[in-house]
């Protein structure tokens, strides 16, 4: 009952929050006559600086000469990058306090006051530990520091002309509808028929999941893959307990596997949808010179994985067995199995509709208010609405895309300046640091690209989509499922970039040399 008043007293805090931060927002824009002037030539196109003849060095060196905000930009944006590492630490930090907090209410004798014992201080610090919303706050930051230097109308122009939101909309309703019973169940019977050739052990799980869902991203996109390989490996591996290492080998391999696993086509991997139409790359294309090979990488990165830790899926099935009891208990209890096929039609077509009008967010949030209708009118087929994960994707990405927007005065001449390998190199590298389709999108931006360039940048960004949470639009929906099983309820990002660099080593390997 305690447990239950705090969560809704938080839930409170973080509604008034919320509304407040909309009140003082539109307070200050109607305060700046809507705006004020602005500088609708921020940040500077990249064609307007006159640096052809300068070499790497020279060129970002002349560039903050020319705008100094440029510099202020990356370290605003290095510092969210920074953050991140911090995370777990934060959130740790977060638990002690909440549990001095209570002690110090059990001493005085005032625990189970409700929402009095909950520390401001320890839910402050949890949301600041929480990933998903780390480059929402460097926002504010970057948008006090836009203000300071270019004017409050500039910040207005900036996020309302020139920082498109469309992908996190996206993102927010793909998810919610990916994690419904219908679809999970129907995915699950789809992968299930594939693990039945190894007789449902764990191993032909966890070999389903990761090969078969990221192929699935290239149909119903990366993020619905995404949750639904995140939602069946919660269920089928990581409940059973595996050690950190095989915790993390398999969460870095998940997220290398999605980010090629959408290339099959030309509409479902962020970083191909920015340069599918700037570079007429069909879907013919996408599969030719992409899809196999993607494929091909990740059967491999499979089998590789599978055979160094071919001695803990024994362990894991042993696991499995002692708890079979209350598997089944479990199992006999969940009405979840029991939804008609005309309600899992339905959602597919749901998630059809949100696919095909990806690019159009009247269309396809429309949809969703009519998907969340036909949830209301059939509730005894349907789970809780899982809205925060999403949500909190939807928030990293929007802050991802306000800060990628002023970064491509250094990402878009150091690709061009590089070769073929060199480029791919470059290119996956960068992406640890910026999300793979920002550096997709900025390369479109560099004249002259050769077709194979164009390979080079695009294979480069898929291959590293899995080295950091940051890196693939997806990652922090598989983060945000998957977390709860790792230390701190947190993901150590080095650990997560040992666990990526071996299936990024193969994959870039299997699209250089074929």
């Amino acid at each position: 009952m305690m447990l239950q008043s705090s969560r809704a007293a938080w839930f409170r805090l973080k509604s008034s929050f919320f509304l407040l931060t909309l009140l003082v927002w539109d307070g200050l824009s109607l305060a700046a006559g809507g705006g004020g002037a602005s500088d609708q030539n921020f940040p500077l196109p990249l064609d307007s600086y006159a640096d052809k003849d300068l070499d790497l060095f020279g060129k970002l060196a002349f560039r903050i000469e020319q705008d100094p905000f440029n510099l202020v930009a990356l370290v605003i944006f290095l510092c969210a990058i920074t953050h991140t590492f911090f995370a777990g630490k934060i959130a740790h930090y977060a638990h002690v306090v909440q549990e001095r907090h209570i002690k110090r209410r059990i001493e005085s004798g005032n625990a189970g006051m409700g929402a009095d014992d909950v520390s401001f201080l320890g839910k402050l610090l949890h949301f600041l530990g929480e990933v998903e919303a780390i480059f929402g706050i460097w926002v504010l930051a970057l948008m006090g520091a836009i203000a300071a230097s270019k004017g409050w109308g500039t910040v207005v122009y900036y996020v309302n002309s020139k920082v498109v939101y469309i992908e996190p909309m996206f993102v927010v309703v793909i998810m919610t509808i990916a994690a419904t019973r219908p679809i999970l169940n129907f995915s699950e019977a789809l992968l299930r028929s594939f693990a039945k050739l190894g007789k449902e052990s764990v191993a032909a799980w966890w070999l389903s999941i990761l090969t078969l869902a990221p192929i699935l991203g290239s149909f119903i996109t990366e993020p619905a893959a995404m949750t639904i390989a995140a939602m069946l490996l919660s269920k089928q591996f990581y409940r059973l307990k595996p050690n950190d290492t095989f915790k993390y080998a398999t969460l870095g391999l998940l997220f290398v596997n999605i980010s090629v696993g959408g290339t099959l086509t030309n509409f479902a991997a962020p970083p191909v949808l920015m340069v599918a139409a700037p570079w007429d790359w069909s879907t013919g294309y996408m599969l030719t010179n992409f899809g196999w090979k993607a494929v091909l990488g990740i059967v491999i990165a499979n089998a590789v994985y599978f055979l160094i830790f071919k001695g803990h899926f024994k362990q894991l099935e042993e696991y499995k067995e002692s708890h079979r009891q209350s598997e089944v208990e479990v199992t006999a209890s969940d009405d979840s199995k029991n939804v008609p096929f005309w309600v899992t039609g339905v959602h597919i077509l749901f998630l059809v509709w949100t696919v095909i009008n990806a690019h159009y967010p009247v269309l396809f949030i429309g949809g969703f208010l009519f998907f969340l209708g036909f949830k209301d009118m059939t509730p005894q087929h349907q789970n809780r609405l899982e809205l925060k994960t999403a949500i909190l994707v939807g928030f990293f990405l929007a802050g991802l895309v306000n800060h990628g927007g002023v970064q491509g005065w250094w990402i878009a001449p150091v690709l061009s300046s590089l070769g073929e390998t060199p480029l791919m190199l470059a290119a996956t590298t960068l992406t640890a640091f910026n999300d793979n389709a920002a550096i997709t999108y900025l390369a479109t931006l560099v004249p002259d690209f050769t077709e194979g360039l164009k390979y080079a940048v695009v294979a480069g960004a898929v291959t590293g989509g899995g080295l950091t949470v940051i890196a693939n639009a997806p990652n922090p929906a598989g983060q945000s499922i998957l977390s709860k099983f790792f230390t701190n309820k947190s993901v150590n990002p080095l650990n997560l970039l040992l666990g990526a660099i071996i299936p990024t080593i193969i994959l870039g390997t299997v699209f250089m040399i074929f």
